[in-house]
């Protein structure tokens, strides 16, 4: 199993925090990655995971039975219409060239009132980064014309509005609800902290707090999207 950065695992413990309990439910994860979330939701429900890298799949988290495919679209594209109650796609869309297909066949798969959850970067939210932690006006300011800047290991981020994923299914999705996630943990200037158990529970609690007050949303580094079909 591929060992998390410790803001990785706050972002995903605190996904699962707003998803809530989920048990006795078909789930897909799109861009699984490591398969955190996918083993994580195992336990409990039936689970089928699509990641593109085998590298990954390969040191995925695997304590629960779920099925594990290496692909992307053309794996998504042989499952059934209206086959899970639940599809996970998180940080996935910024990194895909066929993200509009991509939600497209999202939205084919999901069950009627079946509800898809999507992690996305948001964009003022790396405004606040560049500017207040990195002191990189340059990106700051090309961020707010609209450009895009290379900062990930994934390489550029693309990225989309929260409304444009139901624009996408030809609105035959709904956003219920939108979170924002790591509001404070990326403007934290003592990096040596974010080990610290206690610390991170406190930090986990205070992001659940504010997490859909709009003031803080707007300037949250990811946006956690529930949308329904």
């Amino acid at each position: 199993m591929e060992q998390l950065l410790p803001w990785e695992l706050l972002l995903k413990k605190i996904v699962w925090r707003q998803l809530g309990e989920l048990q006795n439910k078909k789930i897909l994860d799109f861009g699984s990655g490591f398969g955190v979330t996918a083993d994580h939701y195992a336990q409990h429900n039936q689970v089928i995971a699509i990641e593109p890298s085998e590298e990954s799949v390969m040191k995925r988290s695997k304590q629960h039975s779920y099925q594990h495919i290496i692909g992307s679209l053309d794996a998504l594209k042989t499952l059934e219409d209206d086959a899970f109650d639940i599809v996970f796609c998180h940080n996935v869309l910024e990194y895909v060239a066929e993200r509009e297909a991509v939600i497209r066949e999202l939205y084919r798969v999901l069950k009627p009132c079946g509800m898809l959850s999507v992690i996305k970067h948001n964009r003022m939210g790396r405004v606040m980064l560049e500017t207040v932690l990195h002191n990189q006006f340059e990106n700051a300011n090309a961020l707010l014309d609209g450009k895009e800047i290379i900062t990930s290991k994934y390489g550029t981020i693309h990225y989309y509005e929260d409304d444009d994923i139901a624009k996408w299914s030809d609105n035959g999705l709904t956003v219920a609800k939108v979170y924002g996630i790591r509001t404070f943990w990326d403007l934290q200037q003592n990096q040596s902290i974010e080990n610290d158990r206690d610390w991170q529970e406190q930090m986990m609690q205070l992001e659940m707090r504010v997490s859909q007050m709009e003031v803080f949303r707007a300037v949250a580094f990811f946006h956690h999207l529930i949308l329904i079909k």
